[in-house]
């Protein structure tokens, strides 16, 4: 048995705020050794994203007790049978949906909608089966394979992406979420092409990962849309970006003339309908709306059915940005090495294992971007 601290969320929907409430209590828990086909991983860096804060409100159910987490960078300690392409020392990205590499979507190129994976995500277990998370004697569920927040953990050998060992940690965890869920929107579930306007509306990590992979696509103009200043002045930051506060009764019509009657593709990234029912309005005769956003389940959308196929609109979801994991974190890390994605500007800083309670508070109430735990 091995050893480790792990932040463990009990129950759902604690009241905020959670440094007061403390949904998460660290723990000391034990992993099983890694089994075949899985690694025990040392965790150096963890983000904070709403995916984890989903399930602490409840808006994202899950089984309990759960060790949570998923975006996360570490170095593997060990390895079990079968893995023979990762040794100790090498230093790699969590990825939250493993991929059996077997199943009709896996096998059509399409990870991101393993059925294998998604079945063990929502049992809670990994990929192989089962799971390796003890305390006394209970056994713990998986938090999307992963259970990041804790200074180790058993994964499945599909659940990781080698990086290069000079990646500074808290910037490779980036990748394992945000990057691949926001930049991975842009560019393989929307495929914007150099030229073409985008809107991004909801500015947290996935969301600012979405500005910097349309800057890096060369869309022109790039339209950033939120309820923070701060944020807005942020994405300005980035690069050439204009921005509309969500707040504007006229914010639908400002992004509309900012594009020349819509944009070609806008990207909702806030999770909820009501900012989906407007990034819908904000696009253009002819464009795409993309969603990944994850709201709670019963929220639903009502389309006009007659503008969908008059004016050969599109609207789709995007799960990981629909993204080869294996593929895609390599180019992107490539890109942020070249200086063509700044994915370090979303880190918003750095805190302790025992002060996530605090740092969700700090997420929920919109004063972070992406807050690392260091390990």
């Amino acid at each position: 048995m091995i050893t480790t601290r792990a932040a463990v969320l009990r129950a759902m929907g604690a009241a905020r705020p959670y440094a007061a409430s403390r949904p998460l209590a660290i723990e000391t828990v034990t992993l099983d050794p890694p089994g075949r086909d899985e690694v025990l991983v040392r965790i150096r860096a963890a983000g904070l994203c709403h995916s984890d804060l989903s399930v602490i409100n409840g808006d994202r159910p899950r089984p309990m007790p759960m060790a949570l987490g998923h975006e996360a960078a570490g170095e593997v300690e060990a390895v079990g049978d079968g893995v023979g392409d990762l040794k100790p020392g090498d230093r790699v990205v969590m990825v939250f949906m493993p991929s059996c590499g077997h199943c009709a979507p896996c096998a059509g190129g399409r990870p991101a909608l393993c059925e294998p994976g998604a079945a063990a995500n929502g049992k809670g277990e990994l990929l192989g089966g089962g799971r390796r998370l003890h305390l006394g004697g209970e056994t713990l569920h998986h938090h999307l394979g992963c259970s990041a927040f804790a200074e180790r953990a058993v994964v499945s050998r599909r659940s990781l992406v080698r990086v290069p060992d000079d990646l500074p940690f808290e910037h490779a965890a980036l990748f394992g979420c945000a990057v691949l869920t926001g930049v991975g929107a842009v560019v393989n579930t929307a495929g914007v092409k150099a030229g073409q306007s985008v809107a991004v509306v909801g500015l947290g990590g996935v969301g600012l990962a979405s500005v910097l992979g349309a800057l890096a696509s060369g869309a022109s103009p790039v339209v950033a849309v939120d309820l923070s200043e701060d944020k807005l002045a942020l994405a300005r930051s980035l690069g050439p970006v204009r921005t509309v506060n969500a707040a504007d009764p006229d914010a639908v019509e400002q992004v509309r003339a900012l594009t020349g009657g819509g944009a070609e593709v806008v990207l909702e990234m806030a999770g909820s309908a009501k900012a989906l029912e407007a990034a819908w309005k904000m696009t253009r005769r002819g464009g795409t709306t993309v969603t990944a956003g994850l709201p709670p389940p019963e929220a639903a959308l009502a389309v006009n059915i007659v503008s969908l196929v008059a004016e050969e609109r599109t609207l789709k979801g995007s799960y990981i940005g629909t993204c080869v994991p294996s593929r895609d974190i390599p180019r992107f890390v490539g890109l942020f090495r070249e200086g063509r994605l700044p994915v370090d500007r979303l880190l918003s800083g750095t805190a302790a294992l025992e002060e996530i309670n605090a740092a969700f508070d700090d997420l929920a109430e919109g004063r972070a971007v992406r807050t690392v735990i260091s390990l």
